[in-house]
């Protein structure tokens, strides 16, 4: 996360994230929280880096997503150069 977001807000969200017990609260948190153009935004994502991990080409993660390709560019971006907080999650989903 760049500097600039590291606030006392921002740790406060995310501690506010850390503490929901289930996927029920999770639900009810993120749809008060956000938009549904924001939440299908942000599962879109999610869902365009799983494909690529699964190296799916951007032809058919744009398809079966609808994600634009600076979208899959953008995420594709992260994969390899941001923080591997997504191969991170990804692996402790795969383990459950």
């Amino acid at each position: 996360m760049s500097k600039n977001l590291h606030t006392k807000a921002m740790d406060d969200l995310l501690d506010g994230v850390l503490s929901l017990k289930n996927r029920e609260e999770a639900y009810m948190f993120f749809e008060d929280l956000c938009t549904v153009g924001e939440l299908e935004a942000i599962q879109q994502r999610f869902a365009v880096a799983i494909m690529l991990r699964k190296e799916k080409t951007y032809a058919e993660i744009a398809e079966q997503t609808g994600a634009s390709t600076a979208t899959i560019s953008r995420v594709n971006r992260a994969l390899n150069y941001g923080n591997d907080a997504y191969d991170m999650v990804m692996k402790r989903l795969e383990d459950r």
